[in-house]
């Protein structure tokens, strides 16, 4: 097993070539990479089914699910690398520019952050997606996954640092921990020589341990407590569909909905119908004690309900007074993640937007579309749900900082 200090070194030594590479020699290994995830969709399936065996019994079927590499999973694996190639490069970016009275003229220029470490559990679409960005966005990265993953993350770094040595340029501007224990996170957090920042993607004990161990820079997410409300304007046909998409459509990811919030003028109205058809679809349902009323085979809730993310087909209820109560409600018990109002009074939309705190805020839309890919970043390297540098899903952009360029003709200090 390779030394921890070596593994992160070579990185580091690999990005300061990545930082020569230009547009299209990025893009040409993006599209190599791409190419390459395609043509191995045979052997990543078989690593694949080996986490997944050995996850059985051990995960939730919804975690096995969001675990599964699919023909059309890699598929859309490679075309969001596609997609990445196809986006504009940050990196050189002129954001401003002047002159001051000495005569020198300086430039603001967007700059990668350097050496970026990312720590994530079960999905292993994130090493695709990972490196695709930090590629392009001129960052070196070291990729450590969870025991999940193990074999999957692998497999799929193998390949990509494959089509990197295939086209003549250096492997090891991506890089990866090929060992699960927490004793080689807690070693990888001590790295601050060779890593810039540290992003983990993946449940709030891997956060708080990242937070409390890291001497390097975090951009962190929470969890996904995501909530629903529907408001006593809305359009009921609509917010029925919006509800069922952000519980049911993929109950595994952070963006899932997890607490339903229905304004007490419409709940009589909207619930019985909302709560049948989610129950039908497998979604067991917990309320509180208006919702235990109006509906069947509804589990009575407890406070602690209304904090907790389930990634699985469980769904909290709970009938509130207004839209000022709901904020209320969310920015107690929210993570900072995706909230939505569905709703037809502009006022209570604009008050909902505004006083939410969170990263991303909807009105009558799914909470499900917070992701890198439906933003049009082509993919992401996670949601952040802090304020400093970044907030909502980090792409490219927000995988660069900002240097200063200046230009002198001679000019000394006086």
């Amino acid at each position: 097993m390779e030394d921890m200090q070596q593994a992160c070194g070579k990185v580091r030594n690999a990005t300061y070539k990545l930082s020569l590479y230009d547009t299209k020699t990025k893009n040409d290994i993006l599209l190599a990479i791409a190419d390459k995830i395609l043509a191995s969709k045979k052997e990543i399936k078989a690593v694949n089914a080996i986490d997944i065996q050995n996850a059985r019994g051990k995960l939730s079927e919804a975690m096995i699910d969001r675990l599964t590499l699919t023909d059309a999973r890699i598929e859309l694996m490679a075309e969001g690398v596609r997609q990445v190639a196809e986006l504009d490069d940050p990196v050189g970016k002129v954001v401003r520019q002047w002159t001051v009275e000495s005569g020198l003229e300086i430039k603001k220029v967007r700059a990668p952050l350097g050496v970026i470490g990312v720590i994530y559990e079960s999905r292993p679409n994130v090493t695709v997606d990972v490196a695709s960005l930090c590629i392009k966005s001129g960052n070196g990265v070291i990729l450590k996954g969870g025991k999940e993953a193990i074999n999957s993350n692998r497999a799929l770094f193998e390949i990509i640092q494959k089509a990197i040595e295939e086209l003549g340029y250096d492997k090891d501007i991506v890089g990866f921990v090929d060992n699960v224990e927490r004793s080689a996170t807690y070693e990888m957090l001590q790295q601050a020589k060779y890593i810039d920042v540290i992003i983990p993607r993946g449940s709030d004990n891997l956060k708080k341990f990242v937070l409390t161990n890291s001497q390097i820079p975090v951009i962190a997410s929470s969890g996904g407590n995501c909530h629903v409300y529907v408001e006593k304007t809305a359009d009921l046909a609509m917010a029925k569909d919006i509800v069922y998409n952000a519980k049911m459509q993929r109950v595994s990811v952070c963006n899932a909905a997890e607490q339903l919030l229905v304004d007490r003028d419409i709940a009589e109205k909207f619930l019985p119908d909302m709560i049948d058809t989610l129950q039908k679809g497998g979604c067991k349902v917990i309320g509180d004690e208006t919702v235990c009323k109006l509906c069947k085979d509804v589990i009575p809730a407890k406070e602690e309900d209304y904090k907790t993310e389930r990634e699985d087909y469980i769904l909290t209820v709970k009938v509130v007074k207004d839209y000022k109560e709901a904020i209320d409600r969310i920015n107690a018990n929210g993570t900072k993640h995706s909230e939505a109002i569905i709703s037809k009074d502009a006022e209570a939309m604009r008050v909902f937007t505004t006083a939410v705190d969170a990263g991303c805020v909807y009105t009558n839309a799914s909470t499900r579309f917070t992701d890198g890919f439906e933003f049009g970043f082509g993919a992401e390297i996670g949601i952040s749900t802090q304020k400093l540098h970044a907030r909502g899903p980090l792409g490219l952009e927000q995988l660069t900082s900002e240097k200063y360029v200046v230009t002198g003709h001679g000019e000394v200090r006086k």
